[in-house]
């Protein structure tokens, strides 16, 4: 009998057999593909930011330090952000808010989480909080960038029909949640049924491994604390507004029928092309001015 391929991008030829979402199971407790590509994402974003520390002249140690407080704040943030948004979800059962292996953690939120955590880190040990950030932010962008092939894994943040060079085919399976939009454009091949998707996480992952580039090369050549940081936002906020669009899991901002990632990253990339041209243009005045 053939073999029916799990994931199979149907336009460039490439299929994947099997997407195993355990990779683990011990004793009846199952760890998830999705929770080790995360820790390898969190991993290698650490060891970036160690020798990054070592690199610019400060305490690489605070960075491993920092990193507990982060993950935690980050955690809280990425549920509550799905939380909010998704409230309907658990107003009638406040247990649920905490059953984070059932799914529903927003990267936004985890990002604002993070940044709140460095910011009152920084106050807390007197260190300079833009210079954490600006150290800290191609670590982010990186671990981003490998954590997307988690929801690969998982067969989840896709976006809707295609038939595009990318066109991925996820084959259906009973715990998958597919949305009418496209259900609607199942597809029966060869008495299987495949739904023909964006990869809308492969869309991300280059996004964020070009903007990974981008702020290691403008490390080199930046004018102020902060500018490595608020390019972050920058780069991530106008490939996430984009891809965004393409979602068909988006969460909506209160009655407006708005993706509410799309709005923060139209807000987030508006606000620090602002404060970069402000801040520039003020550092090339004090150079003038010695």
């Amino acid at each position: 009998m053939e073999n029916y391929p799990d994931a199979w991008f149907v336009n460039l030829g490439i299929k994947i057999n099997n997407l195993p979402r355990v990779a683990i199971d011990i004793f009846g407790f199952e760890i998830y593909w999705y929770a080790i590509i995360i820790t390898i994402g969190i991993g290698i974003g650490i060891l970036y930011a160690y020798h990054e520390a070592k690199r610019t002249g400060q305490d690489p140690e605070t960075y491993i330090d920092f990193f507990f407080y982060a993950f935690i704040s980050a955690i809280v943030g990425a549920r509550l952000y799905y939380v909010i948004f998704s409230w309907d979800i658990y107003k009638d059962d406040l247990i649920k808010i905490f059953n984070t292996r059932g799914g529903g953690l927003a990267i936004y939120g985890g990002v604002i989480g993070g940044v709140l955590a460095a910011f009152v880190y920084s106050k807390v040990k007197k260190l300079n909080f833009f210079q954490i950030a600006d150290t800290a932010a191609p670590a982010l962008i990186i671990g981003q960038a490998i954590g997307r092939w988690g929801n690969f894994l998982n067969k989840e943040a896709y976006g809707t029909f295609t038939d595009s060079l990318f066109a991925l085919r996820y084959k259906v399976s009973g715990d998958m949640y597919i949305p009418q939009s496209v259900f609607e454009k199942i597809i029966n091949f060869e008495g299987i049924q495949y739904i023909q998707v964006h990869p809308t996480f492969l869309y991300e992952s280059i996004w964020n491994l070009g903007v990974f580039i981008m702020l290691n090369i403008l490390k080199k050549h930046k004018r102020f604390e902060g500018e490595v940081f608020l390019m972050y936002f920058v780069g991530y906020g106008i490939g996430r507004f984009f891809i965004e669009g393409l979602r068909t899991d988006q969460l909506i901002f209160f009655g407006t029928g708005l993706a509410v990632s799309q709005i923060l990253s139209a807000v987030l990339v508006i606000i620090s092309i602002v404060a970069i041209f402000y801040l520039r243009k003020r550092s090339t005045e004090r150079i003038y001015t010695k």
